[in-house]
């Protein structure tokens, strides 16, 4: 076989990118509960990796202005993605894809919410287990503790959304993530998949549109450094406490978690009807 019909064949055409879109489905329903749960904890760190390079490219670039800063760290941030797609693991977010499954009456309703639970709280676990690390190490006082207050300041912003604006920055996250796992389906090329997520995830990130599994990472964060963070942290950064009062549990879970979890399933579903319904419909 020539390089060229190599080429090709690793450039799949839309109706067998959703051939493999099924596999991609269907194999979430194949794995062992143990083994979802595990793939789901490493994809809840790595999204909190990723946020972490987005703290970091973030902070103390006010001079480069506003959308060249935040499309740095929309850049930083698709490392997240990239890690889950090359190495395997189950993130909610593209976890909702085995609607497509479902859809197919290949699974059935209960074990498709059977998956997405599952792989909801794996991520969870896996986005405090790394904040426990990151807490640990101190590092919200990187750079005289403006690292910290980067992170504060875009958390108090996450929990200050109404519930429409929340929903609707999550419909429009999830939008550009399943079109991210979508475009890896064209190719066989890992380094290829790993160039087609960049650019659908750093315009969702420097938009500000909101992610269920980054925001379990990034506002429990922010309340801890709100909640533990030593006075001279404080002094550091000439603020109190008392300003990110909004940091806690219940905001975070209220104003942010619920909307946006449901904007984010709202976003996979309308957009498997716009790329995928015509296939499914041909198969029912």
């Amino acid at each position: 076989m020539s390089n060229s019909d190599t080429i090709h064949r690793q450039q799949l055409l839309p109706p067998e990118m959703m051939i493999e879109a099924e596999r991609f489905a269907l194999s979430k329903a194949s794995k062992s509960s143990s083994m979802t749960v595990s793939l789901a904890v490493m994809a809840g760190a790595f999204i909190g990796l990723a946020f972490l390079f987005y703290i970091t490219v973030t902070t103390g670039s006010a001079s480069a202005g506003w959308g060249l800063s935040r499309f740095a760290g929309g850049l930083a941030f698709s490392l997240g993605l990239i890690l889950i797609v090359l190495c395997g693991g189950e993130l909610f977010t593209s976890s909702v894809l085995s609607s497509i499954s479902w859809a197919n009456k290949q699974i059935s309703f209960r074990k498709m919410m059977s998956i997405w639970a599952k792989v909801y709280v794996g991520n969870f676990i896996g986005a405090m287990l790394l904040l426990a690390l990151v807490f640990a190490a101190g590092l919200y006082q990187l750079d005289h503790g403006q690292w910290g207050l980067n992170a504060l300041n875009i958390a108090l912003h996450k929990v200050h959304h109404t519930p429409v604006q929340a929903i609707a920055l999550g419909v429009l996250c999830n939008l550009l993530v399943c079109l991210a796992i979508w475009l890896t389906f064209c190719t066989s090329n890992p380094l290829t998949k790993a160039i087609l997520t960049i650019l659908p995830v750093a315009m969702f990130v420097s938009t500000g549109f909101e992610h269920c599994v980054a925001n379990m990472f990034m506002i429990p964060l922010a309340i801890a450094i709100q909640s533990f963070a030593p006075e001279s942290f404080w002094l550091s950064i000439n603020a109190s406490p008392n300003t990110y009062a909004d940091l806690n549990i219940v905001q975070f879970i209220t104003a942010n978690l619920i909307p946006v979890t449901i904007g984010n399933i709202i976003g996979a579903r309308y957009w498997l009807v716009l790329l995928t319904g015509e296939f499914i419909v041909d198969q029912s």
